[in-house]
């Protein structure tokens, strides 16, 4: 075979023309090829190829990967932990049952480009989903990570986020997320927006079908709050969780108001003022095991009961310290807290919201091994009258309730709705109305205990005979009436008070009339509003006994697409 071009070049076996040196052509004859034959030239080293894959080779890698995935970016981490926060898989950890979480999709990264992007894909995308079990009972959960994109949620993130959700949708298992993200990835521009859109329209189709709690341990900020607003519960870390639409820095160019981030949006605000969360904790390892305890107190969706506890035989349990609680003067403060107590078993409940609308207590708990809400007005509060914000947290509190098959038992001591220019202007007619909706959709079993004053409107809303109540029970003490006496008397018998020579003598004689006539506490028993008038002592027998024997209630919902709430 004749060589084409450079003489002083030899053809190898895989036809690779390579120039020999000067000295080796002066030096060296070069072999002829005979009779068509091509004589190969000496050849250096062979090329190094990678060993062929193994099995164990394979494996070995797969656990490298996964170790350097999990174990995270060390700066990152102790970046974390020098906020005084822990990592989302240390979160997990202590709300999650020792070696129960499967995660999903540990190896997504996003697609995107721009920006610097394509450079810069970590695994997991700032965000750990999967599922684990709580106590036993299966939860499905995502932890957004702040080491990678400061947890910034784009499309891959979310993609991640609506998987758990579907999944918790469709086993009806309870979801909890753990917030901690700057808000939307800006270099993924209108893909986060949607992301954002898909989390959102999941929330809002699993509302009433599963629980849904929402614990925000840093940022939580623009659209990315509204994910805890839809939430049934929200949980808050005081110093290292914020919330809000709009930043301190947009706040002061907006409107020249010069705010920190935790008086913007801190735990505290959100606790005491907004009444956006329903519990807040000073840090987050009493907060994850506050969200166990609570997920030990609902159902895992609205087609099966919550976790029933051994009964107590609460039937026959006699509580005398009930009377010492409540003073049998109606204008004589007491706190509704200590009742809650020596109503439930082992005097244990979860209350919400504490520290927003504290005139009217909600709370979980457990009677009789059975769980109950509990509502009750608070008389160390404003007297315990119903204002705007007392009305709308019991209202949501007891449509959640509802949802989910949980009975009500409302204690009333109630003497009306707060008077007030600046109350009626901010809508307490609206308020209260939500109040009173949410009763009056309630399928479940409603149990009514009025311990002394349940006045006027206020009266009608906590959970009356009139709008639909199962059983209505009233101690001794119980005063039902469309005002006090006094204030009855005022309006009765105002010209006659007028020209009396001693009006306070007369005033006294008719408050005494009145209240013999109209408020002795058989009046509405008399007349069917009340069910039973009992001994304080029996007030968790009575209450206990009324639940077995409201335990079988059904009551279908009208046929129509859904009622127009007062929101």
């Amino acid at each position: 075979m004749t060589l084409q071009g450079d003489p002083g070049a030899q053809r190898t076996e895989d036809s690779e023309v390579v120039p020999l040196p000067e000295d080796r052509l002066r030096h060296h004859r070069i072999p002829r090829a005979t009779d068509g034959q091509v004589i190969p030239l000496a050849r250096g080293a062979e090329p190094v190829h990678p060993p062929e894959p193994t099995m164990p080779l394979l494996r070995t890698q797969r656990d490298e990967l996964r170790e350097h995935i999990v174990d995270g970016r060390l700066d990152g981490v102790r970046r974390q932990h020098s906020l005084g926060k822990h990592t989302a898989r240390e979160r997990l950890d202590l709300l999650l049952d020792p070696e129960s979480f499967t995660e999903v999709e540990l190896y997504r990264r996003h697609q995107a480009s721009g920006l610097g992007l394509a450079e810069n894909r970590p695994y997991t995308d700032g965000v750990i989903a999967g599922s684990g079990t709580i106590d036993g009972r299966r939860v499905f959960v995502y932890a957004q990570d702040f080491t990678v994109f400061g947890g910034s949620l784009g499309e891959a993130h979310a993609a991640k986020i609506h998987k758990v959700m579907d999944l918790a949708i469709a086993t009806g298992s309870p979801l909890i997320g753990l917030n901690d993200s700057g808000g939307a990835r800006i270099q993924e521009g209108v893909m986060a927006l949607n992301g954002y859109g898909g989390i959102f329209r999941r929330q809002v189709e699993a509302s009433g079908v599963i629980p849904q709690i929402s614990v925000v341990l840093g940022p939580c900020a623009g659209g990315a709050a509204y994910s805890p607003a839809l939430a049934d519960f929200v949980f808050m870390v005081r110093d290292t969780a914020r919330m809000y639409l709009t930043g301190p820095d947009v706040v002061e160019t907006v409107t020249g108001e010069r705010v920190s981030h935790d008086e913007l949006g801190g735990a505290d605000v959100h606790g005491a003022s907004s009444g956006v969360a329903t519990v807040v904790h000073d840090d987050e390892e009493s907060c994850l095991a506050d969200v166990r305890y609570l997920v030990s107190l609902l159902p895992s969706n609205y087609l099966e009961p919550a976790p029933r506890e051994p009964s107590q035989d609460a039937g026959k349990d006699r509580r005398p310290r009930f009377a010492e609680l409540v003073p049998v003067e109606p204008n004589k403060p007491y706190d509704m807290r200590d009742v809650f107590a020596e109503l439930t078993d082992d005097g244990e409940f979860f209350e919400l919201h504490e520290r927003w609308a504290q005139n009217v207590l909600c709370a979980l708990a457990r009677v009789d091994g059975r769980v109950v809400g509990l509502v009750g007005n608070q008389p160390v509060v404003f007297a315990g009258v119903l204002d705007g914000p007392a009305s709308q947290k019991a209202a949501r509190f007891v449509r959640f309730c509802d949802a989910f098959s949980i009975p009500l038992v409302t204690l009333v001591d109630v003497p009306g709705f707060l008077p007030g220019v600046e109350q009626e202007h901010s809508g307490i007619i609206r308020h209260g109305a939500q109040l009173l909706h949410a009763y009056c959709e309630a399928t479940v079993p409603r149990i009514q205990v009025i311990l002394r004053k349940a006045y006027g409107g206020a009266y009608i809303v906590m959970d009356s005979r009139s709008i639909g109540t199962d059983l209505s029970l009233a101690w001794p003490t119980n005063q039902i009436a469309v005002m006090g006496a006094e204030g009855a008397v005022n309006v009765l018998f105002r010209k006659d008070l007028a020209v009396a020579p001693d009006p306070d003598a007369l005033r006294a004689h008719l408050v005494a009339e009145y209240t013999e006539e109209f408020m002795n506490p058989q009046y509405s028993a008399e007349r069917g509003l009340v069910d039973d008038i009992i001994d304080p002592a029996d007030t968790r027998s009575a209450v206990a006994r009324a639940l077995d024997m409201l335990q079988d209630k059904r009551k279908a919902a009208p046929q129509r697409k859904h009622g127009n709430h007062p929101i």
